[in-house]
């Protein structure tokens, strides 16, 4: 299952090790305005080797379009966009391609399939990511031009938490920080895991704004359902809170529930989202990444004939995949959102005369 969406969808492809990564993206509308410098500024947020605070692989994750745009504008045909890898190093995983890294998705590939590609996970591995980047940042274009805008920043590492969330801060921060009053301290968090070899989680807050009222529909495709979908889809995702999320069993109905007045609701502990549906508030969302599974401590396993054995990886891998893991999620809530907008749109029979008449 590599496509996700209803008629704004994505299809990736492609594995670590492999030629190329990409994704083919259909139900883009035509016409719309395809910016090049912009879908790449994207990538280049997420792309490795940038600092000493993610995996040292250097990869340029210089994306190209191949289909479905003419003259600078989507034409409505399906977009295929390409991502060549550069900087791959096979060699650093022959001593484990019989070996169950824990943590990771081999022990299930291969009881799945029979086989696996042990060069950096093949396909499981999160470099498949760029590719829903690069579809992401496409709807992200469709929404920036009715203006919805999804921003993302980290909020927490190893049980940081941020105090304050500047949605602003993280364009001048390495880790993509949300409250520089606690970016130092997260910083040496994850230093401290990288020089000892170890990892750390972290979570990515998201915030959308400028939602019309009624996106996503009522019972077996709801707003939220779907987000938390997208974002537990992400590699090292292990839980997706919207709102209040957990806090919201804590407490009482008439401290949860977000009073209504004329110009608008009081509160926002819903996370901009009722019933399914959008409800015209800020949609928000708190995705928690579990410690980066790659780490360079000597563990115990099994391999391929279930013998026990002794695991010590080498490579490059990021000691808190959260950082880039935030670019990721903002890929996916664009996604959902530029999908829920088209599903929208014939909903009302104003929405279908106002088209055809």
């Amino acid at each position: 299952m590599n496509r996700f969406g209803e008629r704004f969808t994505i299809n990736t492809f492609g594995e670590s090790h492999g030629k190329a990564i990409g994704c083919l993206l259909d139900g883009v509308p035509a016409g719309l305005a395809i910016d090049m410098e912009f879908i790449q500024s994207e990538l280049d947020r997420r792309k490795p080797g940038q600092n000493e605070f993610a995996t040292a692989r250097k990869e340029s994750d210089t994306v190209e379009i191949l289909s479905g745009t003419f003259e600078g504008l989507s034409t409505g045909t399906p977009i295929m966009m390409v991502i060549y890898n550069s900087d791959q190093k096979s060699g650093d995983y022959a001593n484990i391609k019989d070996i169950f890294r824990p943590g990771h998705a081999d022990f299930t590939y291969f009881h799945k399939y029979g086989l696996r590609d042990y060069r950096g996970g093949g396909r499981s591995s999160a470099r498949e990511t760029a590719a829903r980047v690069a579809g992401g940042a496409v709807a992200k274009l469709m929404l920036n031009s009715i203006g919805i805008n999804i921003q993302s920043g980290i909020s927490a590492i190893h049980g940081i938490e941020a105090q304050t969330l500047d949605f602003d801060y993280p364009k001048h921060s390495p880790i993509y920080a949300l409250d520089k009053n606690v970016e130092e301290a997260q910083k040496s968090a994850i230093l401290t895991a990288k020089n000892s070899h170890d990892s750390v989680g972290g979570v990515a807050t998201l915030s959308i704004s400028g939602l019309p009222i009624g996106l996503g529909e009522g019972l077996y495709y709801k707003l939220d359902a779907v987000l938390a979908e997208a974002m537990m889809g992400i590699n090292a995702v292990k839980a997706v809170e919207i709102g209040e999320g957990i806090a919201s069993t804590h407490l009482q109905g008439s401290q949860n529930n977000d009073e209504i007045t004329p110009n608008g609701f009081k509160t926002n502990h819903a996370g901009g989202i009722l019933g399914g549906m959008s409800n015209g508030d800020d949609v928000t969302l708190r995705v928690h990444f579990k410690p980066t599974p790659s780490i360079f401590i000597e563990q115990e396993s099994t391999n391929t004939t279930n013998e026990s054995v002794s695991i010590s990886l080498k490579g490059r891998h990021d000691p808190c995949v959260a950082i880039r893991g935030s670019v990721v999620c903002e890929a996916m809530a664009a996604l959902v959102i530029a999908d829920m907008v088209l599903l929208n749109m014939g909903r009302k029979m104003s929405g279908i005369t106002n088209y055809y008449t």
